[in-house]
């Protein structure tokens, strides 16, 4: 079956033989809600916990201008675990490419990524710099490395060899690390579900308060000890008729 597509970033360096074949992955995973819902992360696992085995909560809002025809005003959430898939087991096979180079520790020049790429090109593509013809020419965002690809074989392993180099850029001489260009295809991909510990997910809020409004109020409700709830260290509200990604990364906390 086809392996959905995702975006790596390889870091480090492996000195020991016996570590060759480990591969630390860190999530950084995209979470759809649905509007009338809301995410909630409390300070302490247990509080969500606590919070999810309720289930059904009874959520009092405030009465300010938007419900002044109403002495009190509750409503009822649901409250679910948030599951995730992460990666268990992965295998990449790479490959070196024979054209490309990485470039790396590249200086901050204050200019833009297509002025800093026009003028990394221009060096390379001279021979008396080592370089040949550049055939294209791509900044990785994430990284803020550059890849270099020639229209010729034989340019990038030279250039490889010698690890770093000084390039002229403008009037200044910088020092910018040569490395090889690695492509990776996922060969194996194996995911298990994981609840997160400290999150909760709240469904079927209605939409009679604005979005502030309604925000402040299940903050205030679920921090409240004597319903059960604690500290929250984060929480997103998708109105009704609205939708919203959460973005999960680790948890260091």
């Amino acid at each position: 079956s086809a392996l959905p597509k995702k975006k790596m970033i390889f870091k480090g360096l492996t000195v020991n033989k016996e570590d060759m074949s480990k591969l630390m992955l860190t999530p950084l995973i995209h979470y759809p809600l649905p509007g009338g819902s809301a995410l909630i992360t409390f300070e302490e696992a247990k509080v969500a916990q606590r919070i999810i085995e309720v289930r059904e909560h009874t959520v009092e809002l405030s009465c300010g201008e938007e419900l002044e025809e109403l002495d009190r005003c509750r409503v009822r959430v649901q409250a679910v675990p948030v599951e995730i898939l992460l990666p268990s087991a992965l295998e990449v096979g790479l490959t070196q490419s024979s054209r490309s180079i990485l470039v790396s520790d590249l200086p901050s020049l204050g200019i833009s990524k297509e002025a800093l790429l026009d003028k990394l090109e221009l060096f390379f593509s001279k021979t008396k710099n080592g370089g040949s013809e550049v055939e294209s020419r791509e900044f990785l965002d994430d990284s803020g490395q550059v890849v270099l690809t020639f229209t010729q074989d034989g340019v990038a392993e030279p250039l490889i060899e010698k690890g770093h180099i000084q390039v002229l850029i403008g009037k200044g001489k910088y020092k910018v690390k040569i490395s090889p260009c690695m492509s990776g295809d996922i060969a194996n991909l194996q995911l298990q579900p994981s609840r997160c510990p400290r999150t909760v997910l709240l469904l079927g809020i209605p939409d009679v308060l604005s979005e502030e409004s309604m925000r402040d109020a299940l903050e205030i409700h679920f921090q409240k000890a004597s319903r059960g709830g604690g500290e929250v260290d984060a929480l997103a509200y998708v109105p009704a008729g609205r939708t919203g990604v959460a973005v999960f990364v680790e948890d260091t906390g």
